[in-house]
């Protein structure tokens, strides 16, 4: 920051049009409500209300200070800054990939032996969860619009995982940003080839 702003820094929107502009506005929406949903967490009335608005506060206070600085620095395409913020969220992806998937282990495995008449084995989990990830790296790899997806289902779901604590805001997200997400997927599976 003491270096000042570099001269090839770009400010501009990455839409050339308004509606491409409306539209990426409600799929970070989409955006959001992904990241800040709470799928798993069950409602707290009383206790946490308080630690949870606290909570997000610090996460806010934490997050916009950087992001401003760095698009103040780096403009709104750097390229390595882009490629770094990739590696870390492969690297988050490892491990709450494993929080999210071993409710479906479970589930497959359970299936298999209950309803199927398979022996509990280790080979069993083994198999099971290696096709259960093979699966989804195939299908990750197939369709690689996941950031696409993220708002598209975020916006979804994220009326019904609030409890309607706000029902304007929730149906408003929900309506809104899976339909500029739509439009994000469709623009960019036009210039899409498998496996490139």
């Amino acid at each position: 920051m003491s270096k000042g702003v570099r001269e090839d820094v770009e400010y501009g929107y990455k839409a050339k049009s308004t509606a491409g502009m409306v539209f990426n506005f409600f799929s970070g929406l989409g955006d959001v409500a992904f990241a800040y949903a709470g799928q798993n967490v069950k409602p707290s009335k009383g206790p946490m209300w308080k630690g949870v608005i606290v909570a997000y506060i610090i996460v806010a206070l934490c997050y916009f200070p950087v992001a401003l600085v760095g698009y103040y620095n780096f403009g709104n395409s750097p390229a390595w800054l882009i490629a770094t913020a990739n590696i870390f969220v492969v690297i988050h992806v490892i491990g709450s990939y494993q929080i999210y998937a071993m409710p479906v282990f479970e589930m497959m495995e359970t299936l298999l032996v209950k309803k199927l008449n398979f022996r509990p084995t280790t080979i069993l989990r083994f198999c099971v969860r290696s096709f259960y990830v093979a699966a989804t790296m195939f299908l990750g790899m197939t369709f690689p619009i996941f950031g696409g997806l993220l708002a598209f289902f975020g916006g979804f779901a994220f009326a019904p995982t609030t409890y309607f604590v706000c029902i304007a805001i929730g149906i408003f997200l929900m309506v809104l940003s899976p339909i500029g997400e739509l439009r994000t997927i469709v623009i960019q599976a036009k210039e899409y080839q498998f496996y490139s």
